[in-house]
Protein backbone atom coordinates (compact mmCIF):
# COMPACT_ATOMS: atom_id res chain seq x y z
CA UNK A 1 0.00 0.00 0.00
CA UNK A 2 1.33 3.54 -1.01
CA UNK A 3 1.92 6.39 1.12
CA UNK A 4 -0.74 8.10 -1.01
CA UNK A 5 -3.37 5.73 -0.19
CA UNK A 6 -2.49 5.60 3.45
CA UNK A 7 -3.13 8.73 4.08
CA UNK A 8 -6.60 9.92 1.91
CA UNK A 9 -9.47 9.96 4.03
CA UNK A 10 -12.06 7.48 3.82
CA UNK A 11 -15.75 8.21 2.20
CA UNK A 12 -17.08 8.62 5.99
CA UNK A 13 -14.43 10.96 7.20
CA UNK A 14 -15.14 13.06 4.23
CA UNK A 15 -18.38 13.17 4.90
CA UNK A 16 -17.92 14.04 8.53
CA UNK A 17 -15.79 16.62 7.53
CA UNK A 18 -18.04 17.72 4.95
CA UNK A 19 -20.54 18.37 7.24
CA UNK A 20 -18.35 20.17 10.14
CA UNK A 21 -17.18 22.64 7.58
CA UNK A 22 -19.85 23.27 4.78
CA UNK A 23 -18.77 24.79 1.87
CA UNK A 24 -19.63 28.55 1.99
CA UNK A 25 -22.68 28.59 -0.20
CA UNK A 26 -23.72 25.42 1.58
CA UNK A 27 -23.34 27.54 4.65
CA UNK A 28 -25.62 30.47 3.50
CA UNK A 29 -28.32 28.61 2.30
CA UNK A 30 -28.24 26.34 6.15
CA UNK A 31 -28.43 30.09 7.62
CA UNK A 32 -31.05 31.45 5.73
CA UNK A 33 -33.45 28.31 6.30
CA UNK A 34 -33.03 27.95 9.54
CA UNK A 35 -33.51 32.22 10.58
CA UNK A 36 -37.04 31.64 7.98
CA UNK A 37 -37.78 28.84 9.87
CA UNK A 38 -37.63 30.22 13.14
CA UNK A 39 -39.44 33.46 12.06
CA UNK A 40 -42.26 31.49 10.64
CA UNK A 41 -42.21 29.36 13.94
CA UNK A 42 -42.15 33.14 15.93
CA UNK A 43 -44.97 34.84 14.12
CA UNK A 44 -47.36 31.62 14.05
CA UNK A 45 -46.98 31.15 17.84
CA UNK A 46 -48.03 34.51 18.64
CA UNK A 47 -51.02 34.70 16.26
CA UNK A 48 -51.95 31.77 17.87
CA UNK A 49 -51.60 32.88 21.12
CA UNK A 50 -53.18 36.43 20.64
CA UNK A 51 -56.52 36.85 22.87
CA UNK A 52 -58.49 37.27 19.12
CA UNK A 53 -56.93 33.85 17.43
CA UNK A 54 -60.21 32.19 18.08
CA UNK A 55 -62.68 34.66 16.45
CA UNK A 56 -60.07 35.20 13.76
CA UNK A 57 -59.57 32.02 13.04
CA UNK A 58 -63.17 31.55 12.41
CA UNK A 59 -63.57 34.61 10.46
CA UNK A 60 -60.93 34.58 8.21
CA UNK A 61 -60.05 30.80 8.08
CA UNK A 62 -62.98 28.97 8.41
CA UNK A 63 -62.18 25.77 5.79
CA UNK A 64 -65.12 24.24 5.38
CA UNK A 65 -66.60 27.49 3.75
CA UNK A 66 -63.05 27.49 1.58
CA UNK A 67 -64.23 23.74 0.43
CA UNK A 68 -67.89 24.63 -0.14
CA UNK A 69 -67.54 28.40 -1.69
CA UNK A 70 -64.01 27.94 -3.35
CA UNK A 71 -65.40 27.18 -7.07
CA UNK A 72 -67.48 30.28 -6.92
CA UNK A 73 -64.58 32.67 -6.33
CA UNK A 74 -62.61 30.36 -8.99
CA UNK A 75 -65.42 30.72 -11.38
CA UNK A 76 -65.98 34.56 -10.91
CA UNK A 77 -61.42 35.04 -11.34
CA UNK A 78 -62.02 34.10 -14.79
CA UNK A 79 -63.31 37.30 -15.11
CA UNK A 80 -60.52 38.68 -13.92
CA UNK A 81 -58.38 37.01 -16.59
CA UNK A 82 -60.34 37.31 -19.22
CA UNK A 83 -60.12 41.46 -18.33
CA UNK A 84 -56.35 40.93 -17.74
CA UNK A 85 -55.60 39.66 -20.96
CA UNK A 86 -57.90 41.94 -23.09
CA UNK A 87 -56.81 45.16 -21.55
CA UNK A 88 -52.94 43.87 -21.72
CA UNK A 89 -53.54 43.48 -25.38
CA UNK A 90 -54.15 46.97 -25.78
CA UNK A 91 -52.26 48.02 -23.35
CA UNK A 92 -48.96 47.14 -25.02
CA UNK A 93 -49.93 48.53 -28.46
CA UNK A 94 -51.09 51.46 -27.16
CA UNK A 95 -48.14 52.41 -24.78
CA UNK A 96 -45.50 51.83 -27.92
CA UNK A 97 -48.12 54.43 -29.71
CA UNK A 98 -47.36 56.80 -27.39
CA UNK A 99 -44.02 56.26 -26.82
CA UNK A 100 -42.97 56.65 -30.28
CA UNK A 101 -45.45 59.74 -30.57
CA UNK A 102 -43.74 61.33 -27.85
CA UNK A 103 -40.24 60.55 -29.23
CA UNK A 104 -41.23 62.00 -32.62
CA UNK A 105 -38.17 64.80 -33.45
CA UNK A 106 -38.19 67.58 -35.05
CA UNK A 107 -40.68 71.69 -33.91
CA UNK A 108 -43.17 70.19 -36.36
CA UNK A 109 -43.88 67.44 -33.82
CA UNK A 110 -44.41 69.57 -30.84
CA UNK A 111 -48.01 69.53 -30.60
CA UNK A 112 -48.07 65.90 -30.97
CA UNK A 113 -45.50 65.49 -28.32
CA UNK A 114 -47.33 67.78 -26.15
CA UNK A 115 -50.38 65.38 -26.44
CA UNK A 116 -48.49 62.40 -25.50
CA UNK A 117 -46.83 64.39 -22.64
CA UNK A 118 -50.25 65.30 -21.54
CA UNK A 119 -51.85 62.11 -21.80
CA UNK A 120 -49.40 60.15 -20.15
CA UNK A 121 -48.75 62.85 -16.93
CA UNK A 122 -52.65 62.96 -16.69
CA UNK A 123 -53.26 59.38 -16.40
CA UNK A 124 -50.06 58.39 -14.44
CA UNK A 125 -51.01 61.13 -11.86
CA UNK A 126 -54.55 60.06 -11.63
CA UNK A 127 -56.01 57.46 -9.05
CA UNK A 128 -56.71 54.00 -10.75
CA UNK A 129 -59.86 54.10 -9.04
CA UNK A 130 -60.63 57.61 -9.54
CA UNK A 131 -60.46 56.98 -13.41
CA UNK A 132 -62.55 53.78 -13.28
CA UNK A 133 -65.40 55.21 -11.93
CA UNK A 134 -65.26 58.70 -14.20
CA UNK A 135 -64.88 56.64 -16.89
CA UNK A 136 -67.29 53.68 -15.90
CA UNK A 137 -70.33 56.09 -14.57
CA UNK A 138 -69.45 59.43 -16.40
CA UNK A 139 -69.29 58.05 -20.07
CA UNK A 140 -72.85 56.02 -19.98
CA UNK A 141 -74.72 58.96 -18.22
CA UNK A 142 -74.22 60.67 -21.36
CA UNK A 143 -77.05 58.89 -22.90
CA UNK A 144 -75.07 58.76 -26.60
CA UNK A 145 -75.94 55.24 -28.91
CA UNK A 146 -73.26 52.80 -28.33
CA UNK A 147 -72.33 54.00 -24.72
CA UNK A 148 -75.00 51.78 -22.63
CA UNK A 149 -73.74 51.03 -19.57
CA UNK A 150 -71.54 47.80 -19.64
CA UNK A 151 -68.90 47.17 -16.45
CA UNK A 152 -66.96 45.12 -17.92
CA UNK A 153 -66.77 47.21 -21.43
CA UNK A 154 -65.91 50.33 -19.33
CA UNK A 155 -63.59 48.50 -17.05
CA UNK A 156 -61.50 47.59 -19.86
CA UNK A 157 -61.13 50.95 -21.35
CA UNK A 158 -60.38 52.51 -17.85
CA UNK A 159 -57.89 50.25 -17.37
CA UNK A 160 -56.43 50.74 -20.82
CA UNK A 161 -56.20 54.35 -20.24
CA UNK A 162 -54.46 54.27 -16.88
CA UNK A 163 -51.69 51.41 -17.58
CA UNK A 164 -50.97 52.62 -21.30
CA UNK A 165 -49.39 55.96 -19.98
CA UNK A 166 -47.03 53.70 -17.71
CA UNK A 167 -46.05 51.36 -20.14
CA UNK A 168 -45.32 54.53 -22.76
CA UNK A 169 -42.37 55.62 -20.09
CA UNK A 170 -41.26 51.94 -20.07
CA UNK A 171 -40.81 52.05 -23.43
CA UNK A 172 -39.67 55.74 -23.79
CA UNK A 173 -36.59 54.68 -21.86
CA UNK A 174 -36.21 51.48 -23.91
CA UNK A 175 -36.09 53.92 -26.84
CA UNK A 176 -33.77 56.09 -25.16
CA UNK A 177 -31.50 53.61 -24.09
CA UNK A 178 -30.86 52.67 -27.84
CA UNK A 179 -27.33 54.53 -28.84
CA UNK A 180 -27.52 56.99 -31.08
CA UNK A 181 -24.96 55.71 -32.98
CA UNK A 182 -27.60 52.84 -34.15
CA UNK A 183 -29.99 55.54 -35.78
CA UNK A 184 -27.32 57.14 -37.52
CA UNK A 185 -25.97 54.00 -39.17
CA UNK A 186 -28.90 52.66 -40.21
CA UNK A 187 -29.45 56.41 -41.97
CA UNK A 188 -26.46 55.98 -43.44
CA UNK A 189 -27.54 52.54 -45.15
CA UNK A 190 -30.18 54.77 -47.09
CA UNK A 191 -33.35 53.97 -44.64
CA UNK A 192 -35.81 56.89 -43.61
CA UNK A 193 -36.19 57.79 -40.16
CA UNK A 194 -39.49 55.68 -39.95
CA UNK A 195 -37.98 52.67 -41.16
CA UNK A 196 -34.55 53.03 -38.65
CA UNK A 197 -36.98 53.73 -36.16
CA UNK A 198 -39.27 50.44 -37.12
CA UNK A 199 -36.23 48.14 -37.38
CA UNK A 200 -33.69 49.01 -35.59
CA UNK A 201 -34.41 51.15 -32.80
CA UNK A 202 -37.69 49.63 -31.86
CA UNK A 203 -36.63 45.77 -31.87
CA UNK A 204 -33.26 46.49 -29.50
CA UNK A 205 -35.60 48.81 -27.09
CA UNK A 206 -38.23 46.28 -26.79
CA UNK A 207 -36.19 43.48 -25.84
CA UNK A 208 -34.61 45.59 -22.91
CA UNK A 209 -37.81 46.12 -21.51
CA UNK A 210 -39.48 43.27 -21.41
CA UNK A 211 -38.98 42.93 -17.56
CA UNK A 212 -40.29 45.99 -16.45
CA UNK A 213 -43.26 45.30 -18.98
CA UNK A 214 -43.39 42.01 -17.26
CA UNK A 215 -43.83 44.38 -13.55
CA UNK A 216 -46.34 46.33 -14.96
CA UNK A 217 -48.27 43.43 -16.29
CA UNK A 218 -48.37 42.13 -12.38
CA UNK A 219 -49.50 45.68 -11.64
CA UNK A 220 -52.43 45.44 -14.34
CA UNK A 221 -53.65 41.64 -12.92
CA UNK A 222 -54.12 43.15 -9.59
CA UNK A 223 -55.66 46.33 -10.52
CA UNK A 224 -58.69 44.12 -12.25
CA UNK A 225 -59.77 43.68 -8.72
CA UNK A 226 -60.61 47.41 -8.76
CA UNK A 227 -63.38 47.25 -11.59
CA UNK A 228 -65.49 45.59 -8.81
CA UNK A 229 -66.89 49.01 -7.82
CA UNK A 230 -68.32 49.30 -11.43
CA UNK A 231 -70.69 46.03 -10.58
CA UNK A 232 -68.59 43.65 -12.34
CA UNK A 233 -68.50 40.53 -10.67
CA UNK A 234 -65.23 39.45 -10.68
CA UNK A 235 -63.50 37.95 -7.79
CA UNK A 236 -63.14 40.02 -5.43
CA UNK A 237 -66.60 41.28 -6.17
CA UNK A 238 -68.12 37.43 -5.95
CA UNK A 239 -66.23 37.42 -2.20
CA UNK A 240 -67.85 40.29 -1.44
CA UNK A 241 -71.14 39.01 -1.81
CA UNK A 242 -70.48 35.77 -0.33
CA UNK A 243 -69.27 37.69 2.90
CA UNK A 244 -72.27 39.86 3.07
CA UNK A 245 -74.68 37.08 2.69
CA UNK A 246 -72.59 34.56 5.35
CA UNK A 247 -71.14 36.79 7.64
CA UNK A 248 -67.55 35.62 7.11
CA UNK A 249 -64.38 36.68 5.47
CA UNK A 250 -62.70 34.07 4.39
CA UNK A 251 -64.20 34.47 0.48
CA UNK A 252 -61.48 37.46 0.43
CA UNK A 253 -58.32 34.59 1.62
CA UNK A 254 -59.83 32.67 -1.16
CA UNK A 255 -59.48 35.56 -3.48
CA UNK A 256 -56.26 36.48 -2.30
CA UNK A 257 -55.06 33.18 -2.62
CA UNK A 258 -55.76 33.02 -6.36
CA UNK A 259 -54.36 36.17 -7.01
CA UNK A 260 -51.16 35.36 -5.61
CA UNK A 261 -50.98 32.15 -7.33
CA UNK A 262 -51.04 34.05 -10.88
CA UNK A 263 -48.96 37.02 -9.79
CA UNK A 264 -45.89 35.08 -7.48
CA UNK A 265 -44.92 32.86 -10.59
CA UNK A 266 -45.06 36.17 -12.83
CA UNK A 267 -42.30 37.99 -10.34
CA UNK A 268 -40.27 34.80 -10.30
CA UNK A 269 -40.33 34.82 -13.93
CA UNK A 270 -39.12 38.81 -14.05
CA UNK A 271 -36.09 37.54 -11.70
CA UNK A 272 -35.45 35.48 -13.71
CA UNK A 273 -35.37 37.00 -16.89
CA UNK A 274 -33.31 40.14 -15.36
CA UNK A 275 -30.72 37.72 -13.64
CA UNK A 276 -30.21 36.07 -17.39
CA UNK A 277 -29.75 39.65 -18.85
CA UNK A 278 -27.41 40.61 -16.12
CA UNK A 279 -25.56 36.89 -17.24
CA UNK A 280 -25.40 38.09 -20.53
CA UNK A 281 -24.23 41.77 -19.92
CA UNK A 282 -21.65 40.11 -18.25
CA UNK A 283 -20.36 37.79 -20.56
CA UNK A 284 -20.34 40.34 -23.28
CA UNK A 285 -18.26 42.64 -21.13
CA UNK A 286 -15.26 40.08 -21.24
Amino acid sequence: MSVTSRTRPSRSQRIAEALRHPPPGARAVAIATTSTIVLLVVVAFVLVNSPGWDRVQATFFDFDMIAVRFDDVLYAFRVNIQLFLAAQGLILIGGLVLAVLRSLPGPVFFPVRAAAVVYIDAFRGLPSILVIYLIGFGIPALGLPGLEPNPFRWALVALTLVWSAYVAEVYRAGIESVHPSQNAAARSLGLSAGQSLRYVVLPQAVRRVIPPLLNDSIGLMKDTALVAFLGTVEAFRRAQIIQTAEFNFTPYLITAVLFLALTVPMSRFVDWLMARDRRRQLAGAR
